[in-house]
């Protein structure tokens, strides 16, 4: 006589089949997205824990990352999504803390612009406790292994915030570091007390121009203003215009290689209603009107979709969102992403709200 043996089913197994009974038609996970937001094994997001203001129009947000935060270095900077009047919005923002700080907590700082809905929200709306989205740390603007003995930091703005990282994690010790920074006035300079205790104690040279009594800064002054500038490796970082003419002039002196940018380029998605589909892998473009799914506009189209209750329950449908906008046919809610974003979206109850790819 054979005897089939029943396969061993784990206890683990056996309690999540029945945590899966008792909380249908939603997943466990669903309801610990609830109360455990940040736990291991989720989505990377982070809890807002402060906000501090720097000046009338900026902020220093911090924020307690999920356990999936494998951290970064000074320089680097993260995107966050951000839900904002009902639409998921995504920013990349410099990280200004210094890495392995306490309590595992990072902190970005958000310099509030005219009709920037993300950095209005941050800077003058958004409370503690809130959940925010989080990507990785990313970005090459940092310090190499071996630090240089002489930087030049030429920064405007809020392009002050990736080197506030560098400064605060010990760089003044280990350099002989000039700071060249621009900003409208002496009560705009994003951490001015800080950056002026600095120089006070001599652990750097600070240079202040104040656009509205001294004007813009033209590269040709830092011939006066720091002498060997293009003997020292330079990080520049603010307005594209400032960045062109920076770049051009370390060109001309035959030093481009000892100089580095950093150079956000956001994408602007105005969501409408309809619009093109790309279905990125399969490579099949479709249009699509506001009220269809992107489940249905994919099929239609000839593209094998993933689908389960084709009702927003169970979640078999849900694709990232690469860039662009889509709304949610249940209750209008708008979702957006900019290039490499992949917003998890369920394409059973999305529709297209303008142009956009979705990753299949």
């Amino acid at each position: 006589m054979t005897t089939t043996a029943r396969p061993r089913v784990s206890f683990r197994h056996r309690l999540l089949r029945l945590a899966e009974t008792v909380t249908t038609p939603l997943l466990p996970e669903d309801y610990l997205d609830m109360v455990a937001p940040l736990r291991a094994g989720a989505a990377l997001r982070g809890r807002i824990v402060a906000v501090r203001a720097e000046t009338p129009d900026a902020a220093t947000v911090v924020i307690e990352p999920g356990r999936g935060w494998r951290g970064h270095r000074p320089g680097q900077y993260v995107r966050l999504g951000v839900d904002v009047d009902g639409v998921r919005q995504w920013r990349a923002y410099s990280l200004t803390s210094v890495p392995g700080g306490a309590e595992r907590r990072i902190a970005v700082t958000v310099k509030a612009i005219p009709d920037g809905k993300v950095s209005n929200h941050l800077v003058r709306r958004v409370r503690p406790g809130t959940i925010v989205q989080l990507d990785q740390a990313q970005g090459d603007f940092v310090l190499p292994e071996a630090t240089p003995e002489r930087i030049l930091f030429l920064t405007a703005g809020s392009g002050i915030t990736p080197v506030m990282a560098m400064l605060r994690a010990g760089l003044p010790a280990r350099a002989d570091v000039v700071l060249v920074h621009s900003a409208p006035t002496r009560d705009d300079v994003i951490f001015g007390t800080e950056l002026r205790a600095l120089a006070a104690r001599g652990a750097l040279r600070l240079v202040e121009r104040h656009t509205e009594t001294d004007g813009l800064l033209g590269v040709h002054e830092l011939d006066d203003l720091v002498p060997d500038h293009t003997g020292r490796r330079t990080w520049a970082c603010g307005p594209v215009g400032l960045l062109d003419a920076v770049e051009a002039h370390w060109a001309a002196r035959g030093v481009a290689d000892r100089l580095h940018t950093e150079r956000f380029r956001p994408t602007v998605i105005s969501p409408g209603d309809g619009g093109t589909v790309t279905f990125t892998h399969a490579g099949v473009t479709a249009t699509a009107d506001g009220a269809t799914s992107l489940l249905d506009v994919g099929e239609n189209a000839g593209v094998l979709m993933p689908s389960g209750c084709r009702m927003g329950i169970c979640f078999g449908c849900v694709l990232p969102l690469r860039q662009g906008a889509v709304r949610d046919l249940r209750n209008g809610d708008l979702t957006t992403a900019v290039p490499g974003d992949g917003v998890l979206i369920q394409t059973c109850v999305s529709a297209a709200a303008g142009t956009c790819d979705i990753e299949l």
